[in-house]
């Protein structure tokens, strides 16, 4: 078998074990929260409330399993696809979650959902389509040599600078207020952690193949950043869901901690190289559609909007609401108020919406 058949061989294995996390990770918080609802019926203290009644249900080991398996392919991937590929595609299990929820779970998707489902599907094919096949590491001996690059050391040293920078100096003034503090945090370090998992998976696949792998100080020294590089992810990432609203959260960390490891991937092994100009478009391309469709999976989950309330938005003009009029700017004294002070403008607006949630977030 020649090199580029072992290659495109590779390639697909590594697609594959991607998918497979994602459907396995996106089923795990179905499985879990189905054990957890049945527990509720149950009157057993929830664990939101302190207990620990989940540990009996099977249901929420068969999620917890299912993660386990999909973390473990997720690792696996990374030893046979460029983590160019890799990454992104990690949003399939949104998507997964999402539209399981809306079967299993009888949670609601709106159209905003479904427009973003289909987007992430299209936006993965496209980067499945114009990712880099070739990989440039093979061995834990070349991933020694990768490291030594000048490049790859001035971008680690920024990034380890600028995460002391966000952790001692920003954190403790801006942390509470702005999410992309915390956010930025898990996101440089998961550029590094990524590549560690990288090497490990490598030194990995060497270890199976009968070399003498785990006599290497690289391994161990991989493993020992992974541990620590992936402990401040999980504080800092915990500490900004705490916070902050998680519809706010997940798709500005999958943006930054997607475009960091695209950014190291790109330094450190140079996968964009090899690529021509219309892959490197599409990749990119595909990396945007999957971020829209991300945020609109989020961004309007709450809004109750269907395509049976869509005519009640396109045909507001015959009904005599100002939804299609021009705007007119008028100054305080020239708007007419009720008795409660409240302007004609707006009740004769808020009158007319088909329903409270439908209204524009501010």
């Amino acid at each position: 078998m020649d090199l580029d058949a072992v290659n495109r061989l590779d390639f697909y294995i590594g697609l594959s074990l991607a998918v497979s996390s994602s459907i396995f990770i996106g089923g795990s918080f179905i499985l879990k929260k189905k054990g957890l609802l049945r527990l509720a019926k149950r009157g057993s203290t929830r664990a939101g409330q302190g207990g620990h009644a989940y540990l009996k249900e099977w249901l929420w080991w068969a999620g917890l399993i299912s993660m386990g398996a999909g973390e473990a392919a997720n690792f696996a991937a990374y030893a046979f696809a460029p983590a160019t590929l890799v990454t992104p595609l990690g949003a399939l299990s949104v998507l997964v979650s999402a539209v399981m929820s809306s079967y299993f779970l009888n949670e609601h998707l709106n159209v905003h959902g479904k427009v973003g489902c289909l987007l992430c599907i299209l936006g993965s094919t496209v980067m499945v389509l114009h990712a880099p096949q070739e990989e440039e590491v093979a061995t834990l001996s070349a991933m020694a040599e990768k490291l030594k690059d000048p490049g790859f050391i001035v971008f680690a040293v920024c990034v380890v600078v600028s995460s002391m920078i966000l952790i001692f100096v920003a954190a403790p003034r801006y942390g509470q207020n702005n999410v992309l503090v915390y956010i930025l945090i898990c996101s440089v370090i998961g550029s590094l952690s990524v590549s560690c998992v990288k090497g490990l998976g490598i030194g990995i696949k060497e270890l199976f193949s009968g070399k003498a792998v785990l006599q290497e100080p690289l391994f161990w020294v991989l493993l020992l950043l992974l541990v620590a590089c992936v402990s401040l992810q999980i504080n800092y990432l915990n500490k900004a869901l705490d916070i902050f609203n998680t519809s706010i959260v997940t798709p500005i960390y999958y943006v930054f901690f997607t475009t960091s490891v695209m950014a190291c991937s790109a330094i450190l092994f140079k996968e964009w190289f090899r690529m021509t100009v219309d892959n490197a478009v599409g990749t990119v391309s595909g990396f945007l559609t999957i971020i829209l469709g991300i945020f609109l999976l989020h961004a309007f989950k709450d809004i109750t909007f269907s395509w049976d309330t869509l005519p009640l938005f396109l045909h507001q003009d015959h009904q005599g609401s100002t939804w299609g009029q021009p705007y007119i700017a008028l100054s305080d004294e020239e708007i007419p108020t009720d008795e409660y002070g409240q302007s004609s403008r707006i009740r004769a607006t808020t009158g007319n919406l088909p329903d409270k949630n439908i209204a524009i977030i501010t």
